[in-house]
């Protein structure tokens, strides 16, 4: 198979699988998760930053649906297409590294990773990033054979997209760099211009963003230094184990022990360059990321770019140990893997199974739509009522579903925890009246605040026999402000 049909055969294979995670979104009947409509709450407010990422998602969110419209499908768009495009890249990677044949079983076995094979389906900050952490690899690989100036440009470029998508990107930088300082060559590349221009043109992309916090009080580097624990450390071994099991479900069982493999062989791949470069794209951030773990607190997709240079990685290792079998054995178990979460709604109906909120992956992208539509005529009857929550995830939803034009966060304590609380003032709608949401029957403390309060009743949707979504509603008028 050569590299023009390697090639076709590999996009015939990705627009089918886009094709098939597109249709399987609307066959599983799920609403979006907390996160996507959130995002897409950014998306109809435009800036350059938000209080807990950069804005490049919403920008993405904000042209998907102008071309599509306001629809599920539209919000994920975004998601679908980056995985498919980082295929195609590590396509050409592994292709300009190796050979035809790695560039395409990297690019499958990245296709079906279990941690692709979950956030294909979902819009995230992720999706962006670990497409443009390729671009940049791609870059700094042909830089380092050309000198061309036109692969130290999309290096620049690429860094610049990935920190405008999430802030992991910054450690792409480190690994650039330690790439350009482990090679004589790469050494003399930065004594000259080049390089510097990339990394000058990365933070001129950035500095939009930077800037945005500047003018709000940094909320988002605010944020990025909360959820890491940079305050308080502590020994977390519990954590740890977590993380390394999380990163095994994300790159599968068999992928997983052959990049083990590739580890236990760094020695001898250390000295050729081209192995020595993937690994410096896989074991900083990993390592960084586990340390975190160790010592305070890591989610499990932290360190997901480690996987775009480890797919090649362990594809073209393996296929230098002439153990192409176990490779393809490996993408295949992740397909497979990856069918039956898809289906688990349908495997379970098949075999009898009930599905309920304990075997059910999908629970919390369901019933929010339902719940919302029937807020929607109680929302109608009082015009000019603003939409309050105390919650993130309740406000989402429910703001995705019926976009009303007035809504705010209920934060007595003046406190900035996410874009709401940053975004908006109950006090600017003193005069009018106020639909509250709340999941308790209880809101003394709310209450309090108004002059009247008047019960609307309770809405709920039963998802499942042991799992059911419910709010009560009120009307409240007056309100006399924050103590």
């Amino acid at each position: 198979m050569n590299n023009a049909q390697s090639f076709r055969l590999l996009l015939l294979v990705a627009v089918v699988l886009t094709g098939y995670r597109a249709w399987i979104i609307g066959h599983l009947g799920i609403d979006p998760y907390v996160d996507e409509a959130y995002y897409w709450g950014w998306s109809q407010a435009l800036d350059w930053g938000y209080y807990s990422k950069p804005p490049l998602i919403a920008g993405m969110i904000a042209a998907s649906e102008a071309l599509l419209g306001h629809t599920l499908l539209a919000l994920k768009l975004p998601g679908l297409l980056c995985y498919p495009l980082t295929a195609l890249v590590l396509h050409a990677l592994g292709e300009r590294m190796f050979t035809a044949r790695v560039g395409f079983w990297s690019a499958l076995a990245f296709l079906t990773l279990p941690l692709v094979s979950t956030l294909g389906l979902f819009v995230s900050t992720d999706a962006p990033l670990l497409l443009f952490w390729a671009l940049g690899i791609y870059g700094v690989v042909a830089a380092r054979d050309t000198h061309a100036w036109r692969h130290w440009l999309l290096v620049g470029l690429a860094f610049g997209l990935g920190m405008m998508s999430k802030y992991t990107m910054i450690a792409f930088a480190g690994s650039a760099l330690l790439v350009l300082l482990a090679e004589p060559g790469g050494r003399r590349q930065l004594l000259s211009i080049k390089p510097w221009a990339a990394f000058a043109l990365g933070l001129a992309v950035f500095a939009p963003n930077v800037w945005w916090n500047v003018v709000n009080d940094f909320p988002t580097f605010r944020h990025t230094a909360e959820i890491t624990r940079l305050d308080s450390r502590g020994w977390a071994p519990g954590e740890f184990v977590e993380f390394i099991g999380a990163q095994w479900l994300s790159f599968g069982p068999l992928l997983t022990l052959g990049l083990l493999w590739a580890f236990l062989r760094t020695r001898r791949l250390w000295r050729e360059d081209r192995y020595r470069r993937l690994l410096l794209f896989v074991l900083p951030l990993l390592l960084l990321v586990s340390f975190q773990a160790l010592t305070g607190r890591a989610n499990g997709n932290w360190a997901a770019p480690i996987f775009v240079a480890g797919c090649v990685l362990v594809i073209a290792f393996l296929a230098e140990s002439g153990r192409w079998r176990f490779a393809v054995s490996a993408v295949v178990l992740n397909l497979a893997l990856g069918l039956v979460v898809y289906h688990w709604p349908d495997i379970t109906q098949v075999v009898g199974v009930e599905l309920t909120a304990k075997n059910d992956p999908y629970k919390r992208a369901r019933g929010w739509s339902a719940l919302a539509d029937q807020v929607a005529p109680v929302l109608a009857e009082h015009p000019g009522a603003v939409i309050v929550a105390k919650d993130r995830e309740l406000l989402a939803q429910v703001i995705y579903r019926l976009e009303p034009p007035l809504y705010a966060s209920w934060n007595p304590d003046g406190g900035v925890a996410d874009h709401y609380q940053l975004t908006t003032d109950l006090n600017r709608y003193r005069d009018q009246p106020v639909l509250f949401l709340s999941r308790t029957a209880q809101i003394d403390d709310v209450a309090s605040r108004f002059d009247s309060v008047t019960t609307l009743g309770e809405v709920s949707v039963s998802v499942h026999r042991n799992f059911e979504r419910r709010l009560t509603l009120y009307l409240l008028t007056g309100f006399r402000g924050y103590p």
